[in-house]
C-alpha cells in the first residue's frame, strides 16, 4: 500500500474516533435537556466533510500521486497539527464536545486559555488546517479549489448558528 493511502486511513480513523465521541456526548447531552441548533447545516457539514476527504484520495489515486514528498510532507504537518488541536479542544470541552451545536440548559462556557485567545478553536486550529492538510497530502488541487470555497461558506454559517445559539451565555 502506498504511503498517501496508508495516512490518508489512519487519519481518517482518528476522524471516525471523534465521531464515536461526539456520538457518546451527544446521547448525554440529550439526556440533560441540550438543545441542537443548526440541524442541516450540520448534516451538510459532515456531508461535505467526507466527500472532501474522500475527493482528496480519489485524486491522490488518479494522479498517482501515493508517495510523500516535500508537499505532502507539509500536508502531513498540518494534519498532525489539526488532530492535536482536535482532540486538544475534545480534552478541553471534554462532555459537552460534539460535531453538532448543542447547548445545554445550564451551559457552561469554557474560559481557559484556548477559547481566550482563539474563537471557535475547533474551526480555526483543526478543521481548516485539516482540509487544507488533506488536500496537500494527497496533492488534491481540484478537490481544494471545488470543494474548500463551499465548505467555508457552510463554515460561516455554522459559526454564525453556534454564536446565536450562545448568545445569552455570555
Amino acid at each position: 500500500m502506498q504511503e498517501v493511502v496508508v495516512l490518508f486511513c489512519c487519519f481518517f480513523i482518528l476522524r471516525l474516533i471523534s465521531l464515536g465521541i461526539s456520538l457518546r456526548n451527544e446521547k448525554r447531552i440529550k439526556a440533560l435537556g441540550g438543545v441542537q441548533y443548526g440541524k442541516v447545516n450540520s448534516m451538510l457539514l459532515a456531508i461535505v466533510h467526507i466527500v472532501f476527504y474522500f475527493s482528496c484520495l480519489f485524486e491522490a489515486v488518479y494522479n498517482h500521486h501515493l508517495m510523500l514528498d516535500s508537499t505532502s510532507k507539509w500536508g502531513l504537518a498540518l494534519l498532525i497539527f489539526a488532530y492535536l488541536m482536535l482532540f486538544y479542544v475534545i480534552y478541553q470541552l471534554r462532555e459537552v464536545w460534539t460535531l453538532k451545536v448543542y447547548i445545554l440548559p445550564e451551559h457552561k462556557v469554557n474560559k481557559t486559555f484556548l477559547f481566550k485567545w482563539v474563537k471557535h478553536p475547533n474551526y480555526f486550529l483543526n478543521i481548516l488546517p485539516e482540509l487544507i492538510g488533506m488536500a496537500l497530502l494527497c496533492k488534491a488541487v481540484f478537490t481544494f479549489c471545488l470543494l474548500f470555497p463551499i465548505y467555508l461558506v457552510i463554515l460561516v454559517v455554522r459559526i454564525r448558528q453556534e454564536e446565536n445559539a450562545m448568545k445569552h451565555l455570555f
